[in-house]
C-alpha cells in the first residue's frame, strides 16, 4: 500500500511506472485516474469500480429528475389519471372509485334539486347511511382504505400517540382495557402507517413540495411500500412524464446488469440509453466501455481501497488535518 501526496494524474502515473508488474487497476470513473492508469500502466487492465458505477447511474437519474422538475410539479397539480399505469390492485380500487363517483354524482344531483334523503334512498336503491355520508361530503376518496375496527378508537389512539406512546403492543393493551376487541396486528399496522407518514413528512403543515432527490427516491420504490398520498403523486408523475419513467427503467436495467454480472447486456443497454434522457451518462459509459466490461467480468473492485480511505480520513481528523505526509504514512501504513 502506498500513500501519494496528491491526486494529480502525473503523480499517480509516475508511481505506476515504478511498479511495472501491475496487471489490474481498479478505479472509479474520474478522468484523472483514467489518464494516470493509461499513461503509467498501459499493460494493465483497467476495471471500473462496480459500486461507483451504480452510484453514477443513480446520480444520472437524479439529474434527469432535476431537468424535468417543472413538468413534474405541473402534473402533481393535476387530478386526471390514466388507468393503464395502475397496478392490478390499484386498478381494482380505481374501478371501485369510478362506480362510487357515479353514485356520488347521482346523489348530489338529486340533493341539489332539493330531494330529501328518504326519497333518494328509494330512487337509487342505496342504503340510508351511504346517502347520508355522501350528502355530508364523504365517499370521494380515490384510493380509500376499508373501514377498520379501529374507527371508533382512532381519537384515543391519536391522543395516546401524541402523549408519546409509540409502541404498537402497548397501544393495543390500552385499547383492550377500553373494550377494543380487535387483534394486536390491527394496531401494529396502524402504528406502522402512522410512523411512516410522520417520517415522510405528510403530517406536517404547511406541506412542502417534494425535492428532486425525494422524487428520485420515491420513483425507485414500489408504490405499495410508501404512504398513500406519495404513491398517488408518483402515479401522477409516471403518467405525465414518460421520459422520466423510461430513464428509471434504464437505470434499473443498469443496476441489474452490474449486480448480476452480465457483460453481454452492456452494448444493448448503451444503445437504448443513448436514445433516452440518460444519453449523457450512456456516452460516458461508452467512452469507458472496456473498463466497464472488465467490471462485469473481473472480481476486482475498490472495496479495500475505500476502506483504507475511510481510515485515512479518520487519522487526519484525529490530528486536526495538520499532519504531514510522512506522519500520515507512519500512522496509516506503519513506521518503516
Amino acid at each position: 500500500m502506498a500513500l501519494l501526496p496528491d491526486r494529480q494524474s502525473d503523480t499517480a502515473a509516475s508511481w505506476f511506472r515504478d511498479h511495472p508488474d501491475i496487471d489490474f487497476v481498479a478505479r472509479d470513473r474520474g478522468a484523472s485516474y483514467i489518464e494516470a492508469a493509461s499513461k503509467g500502466a498501459p499493460q494493465a487492465i483497467q476495471v471500473a469500480d462496480r459500486w461507483h458505477l451504480v452510484e453514477n447511474a443513480s446520480a444520472a437519474f437524479l439529474d434527469v429528475v432535476r431537468q424535468h422538475i417543472r413538468a413534474i410539479r405541473d402534473f402533481l397539480a393535476s387530478r386526471e389519471i390514466d388507468p393503464s399505469v395502475l397496478t392490478k390492485a390499484e386498478r381494482r380500487q380505481w374501478d371501485g372509485f369510478q362506480r362510487r363517483q357515479e353514485m356520488t354524482d347521482a346523489v348530489l344531483e338529486l340533493t341539489r334539486k332539493g330531494i330529501a334523503i328518504k326519497q333518494i334512498v328509494r330512487r337509487l336503491g342505496l342504503a340510508r347511511l351511504t346517502v347520508r355520508r355522501i350528502v355530508r361530503g364523504g365517499g370521494t376518496d380515490m384510493f380509500r382504505t376499508r373501514i377498520s375496527s379501529l374507527e371508533p378508537h382512532l381519537a384515543t389512539l391519536d391522543a395516546q400517540w401524541r402523549d408519546g406512546c409509540r409502541n404498537g403492543a402497548e397501544l393495543w393493551r390500552r385499547l383492550r382495557d377500553q373494550g377494543f376487541m380487535g387483534s394486536r396486528r390491527v394496531v401494529a399496522e396502524w402504528t406502522a402507517r402512522r410512523r411512516l407518514d410522520e417520517t415522510s413528512g405528510l403530517d406536517k403543515r404547511p406541506r412542502k413540495l417534494l425535492s428532486a432527490r425525494q422524487i428520485a427516491r420515491l420513483l425507485t420504490i414500489d408504490r405499495d411500500q410508501i404512504p398513500q398520498e406519495q404513491a398517488y403523486n408518483m402515479l401522477q408523475i409516471e403518467q405525465g412524464v414518460p421520459a422520466l419513467i423510461a430513464a428509471r427503467d434504464l437505470v434499473d436495467r443498469f443496476h441489474a446488469m452490474i449486480r448480476n454480472r452480465k457483460p453481454e447486456d452492456l452494448d444493448p443497454w448503451i444503445a437504448a440509453a443513448k436514445e433516452s434522457a440518460l444519453a449523457s451518462f450512456a456516452t460516458g459509459i461508452a467512452s469507458d466501455r472496456d473498463a466497464v466490461q472488465a467490471a462485469l467480468k473481473q472480481p476486482w473492485s475498490n472495496g479495500q481501497t475505500e476502506g483504507q480511505i475511510t481510515k485515512l480520513k479518520l487519522v487526519k481528523r484525529q490530528m486536526y488535518g495538520r499532519a504531514k505526509l510522512d506522519l500520515l504514512e507512519a500512522r496509516l501504513i506503519g513506521a518503516a
